[in-house]
């Protein structure tokens, strides 16, 4: 560790497997927390290359349990977090109206960090017991079209540097691993981030991945299309700045996508547009994002406004709400 350090202090980037070594010593308590922080907060300084952030990635599966799911291509859809606008579940929703329209979904997630809700808390809200056992995973997977894998039972490594991460003023490392450490690893992604810093870096990590992806950015900074304004998205097949009206959309009001003040208030909005009577904004909203995660899935090869419709289709319909009954009915 030491001379990763001095490594850091004279500027240099550490390789993937440098840093896939220390992940996996800090699981096995090889360096005191004064040599990790300092590691942390070196990096935070200079900005997390993508060979180290794939390097933490790797040493996190491997220290982790694996998700084996019987079903080659499905998508997960997440945000980084951070954006600090308290917005509703949109991506978890979104996940509802992918799978209500027939594709495979694994949506990885955890409590919220600086919302009210994250998608843990409103999937546990409904009564869903979450669990790491591949026989159940992959039931729900077949039987609904989706399944929940929720963080903490997965990546066992978060916990060593949980003191650590708290104990420091600003993001680390870790803030940027969460969307990278689906225990499944998809083939598929649709990833919200908060800023085009973000953006071009894992648009690097993607390639390197060599996965289908598409990356979303709201320009006055939500971590999803949040419909407030202009909003960029950049995937394997092209890098475009979008307005609401492009995809037959209004432009909603930020007081729309509030996720309230409880959990209770944000479940309430996440059961109304599974049921269709959410706002027309909230309904829109996860339309929107639920149609750019249906084009990665579809390899580009359909137009955003038919993927838009595939989305409409399946709320209006009522499959997203039978498909969110049938995943409570087998999480339970």
């Amino acid at each position: 560790m030491k001379e990763l350090l001095y490594k850091l202090l004279n500027h240099e980037c550490l390789t993937r497997e440098e840093m896939k070594r220390v992940l996996i010593g800090i699981t096995q308590s090889e360096y005191p927390n004064e040599q990790i922080t300092a590691l942390l907060t070196a990096l935070q300084m200079r900005g997390v290359t993508v060979d180290e952030l794939l390097g933490f990635r790797d040493g996190i599966l491997e220290t982790g349990v694996p998700a084996i799911l019987d079903c080659d291509r499905y998508i997960d859809v997440v945000g980084t977090g951070g954006d600090r606008k308290n917005t509703f579940n949109i991506s978890t929703t979104a996940c509802f109206v992918i799978a209500g329209a027939g594709y495979k979904v694994a949506k990885h997630g955890n409590y919220a960090a600086t919302s009210v809700s994250g998608a843990s808390n409103v999937i546990q809200h409904h009564g869903i017991k979450f669990t790491d056992d591949v026989d159940r995973l992959n039931r729900s997977l077949n039987e609904a079209g989706i399944v929940y894998l929720h963080a903490q039972l997965f990546a066992k490594a978060m916990k060593f540097v949980g003191p650590i991460r708290k104990a420091l003023p600003f993001p680390t490392i870790f803030n940027l691993l969460g969307p990278l450490v689906n225990p499944s690893q998809p083939k598929c992604q649709l990833l919200g981030v908060a800023n085009l810093d973000q953006m071009r870096l894992y648009s690097n990590v993607y390639q390197t991945l060599g996965i289908d992806y598409g990356i979303v950015n709201s320009i006055d900074g939500y971590d999803e299309i949040s419909l407030t304004g202009d909003f960029k998205v950049t995937t394997k097949q092209y890098e475009r700045i979008f307005r609401p009206q492009d995809l037959g959309f209004a432009c909603a009001k930020p007081e729309e996508l509030v996720g309230g003040a409880t959990e209770e208030e944000a479940a309430e909005i996440f059961d109304a547009v599974l049921e269709n009577r959410a706002l027309e904004a909230q309904k829109n909203i996860v339309l929107a994002n639920a149609a750019f995660g249906i084009q990665v899935l579809e390899r580009g090869e359909k137009s955003i406004e038919e993927c838009v419709a595939i989305a409409r289709e399946s709320i209006d319909s009522g499959n997203a709400l039978r498909t969110f009954k049938k995943f409570v009915e087998l999480n339970s």
